[in-house]
């Protein structure tokens, strides 16, 4: 995942009150200040979700972008055959299940000259205020270099199942947008553009942004972004604490003790913190090594990294830890229906 840095634009967004600090969370070694979070309701939908979004659903889109990558020359990245078809299978997926589904492109620079054109896919319920959105988004894109199933058709995977789960008209407030991006692999190319081609209004309608990459890295890690210590850009933006703690909160409840991480600028929830907009993220680890404590807590092989796959050609369907995926799929399962059915709305 490439890094990036950018001024960030200095501009409150988020739900009402979701800024307001109170207790003290401690999440593995890292704590934060956050308000109390969006109340883990059971409504049908919630319970629905988190009954029904399992691993094993996300892995049949995973095998699916798997056979693409297969097909065209090993890979998916941007631009190239193998990406034009992993976002005509993610539009067709959303379009059969009734979302409303479209296909913004955006003008990609190649590395050795000229341009090209490339297409998101961004995807949204038919119920709801278009006013109060929440969105959540995954790179749909991988390197040259292999099919990138970890990184990320995981995180996409787990966007479609639930999305085919809660299906296109559920009876919520906010609408629930989500958005899977080109060129992650090429400087977060497809988010950033996407974000800096919404009017005013429109991005303040965002109340908050989900972001997905790697949710089944091999040797896996339980990483949560959002709210991180010490306040400031790596943190997030103000109500990005309370994402981040209703995702421990659902990992919690998969039975799973997260760290909380800062953001690194490093994926596609950089373009919506740097518009202020309140972010999260979940993760399951790359080439960084796995301690002995989390080794203790979450199982693997400490001293050895979360995905030895990661951007080489053995990132495949085989590697994948399926129990990671599961996790992770349930809990931001939960994530998305508490916020699609909280009463708080963007400030104005």
């Amino acid at each position: 995942m490439p890094s990036r840095s950018s001024d960030a634009r200095r501009r409150y967004v988020g739900w009402s009150g979701i800024a307001a600090a109170a207790a003290a969370v401690v999440v593995g070694c890292t704590s934060t200040p956050a308000p109390p979070p969006v109340a883990a309701g059971r409504s049908p939908l919630y319970s629905q979700l988190v009954q029904e979004v399992s691993g094993a659903g996300a892995l049949t889109h995973a095998e699916a972008l798997q056979q693409i990558g297969d097909r065209n020359g090993g890979n998916r990245a941007t631009p190239g055959p193998g990406y034009d078809a992993s976002v005509d299978y993610v539009a067709g997926v959303l379009r059969d299940a009734g979302f409303d589904v479209s296909t913004p492109s955006f003008v990609l620079r190649q590395r050795r000259g000229g341009e090209t054109v490339v297409r998101n896919v961004i995807a949204q319920t038919r119920t709801g205020s278009a006013e109060h959105v929440i969105m959540a988004g995954a790179h749909l894109d991988s390197v040259p270099e292999g099919p990138g199933i970890n990184d990320n058709a995981s995180g996409v995977a787990t966007l479609l199942e639930v999305a085919t789960r809660m299906g296109s008209s559920p009876p919520i407030p906010n609408v629930v947008r989500f958005g899977f991006w080109g060129a992650e692999e090429r400087n977060l190319n497809g988010s950033k553009a996407y974000v800096e081609s919404l009017s005013d209004s429109r991005r303040e309608a965002i109340g908050l942004y989900l972001n997905l990459d790697m949710v089944a890295s091999p040797n896996a890690g339980y990483f949560v972004q959002g709210g991180a210590d010490p306040p400031g850009s790596r943190s997030g933006p103000p109500g990005s604490a309370t994402v981040g703690r209703v995702l421990v909160d659902e990992l919690a409840a998969n039975g799973i003790v997260a760290d909380l991480v800062k953001f690194d600028g490093e994926s596609d929830y950089a373009a919506f913190v740097d518009a202020d907009i309140p972010s999260g993220g979940v993760l399951a680890g790359d080439a960084n090594k796995k301690t002995p404590e989390q080794a203790d807590r979450w199982g693997g092989r400490a001293g050895e990294v979360f995905d030895a796959c990661y951007h080489s050609a053995c990132d495949r369907i085989e590697t994948l830890d399926r129990t990671a995926l599961d996790k992770f799929s349930n809990a931001v399962a939960g994530t998305i229906a508490r916020f699609a059915e909280s009463a708080e709305v963007p400030a104005r």
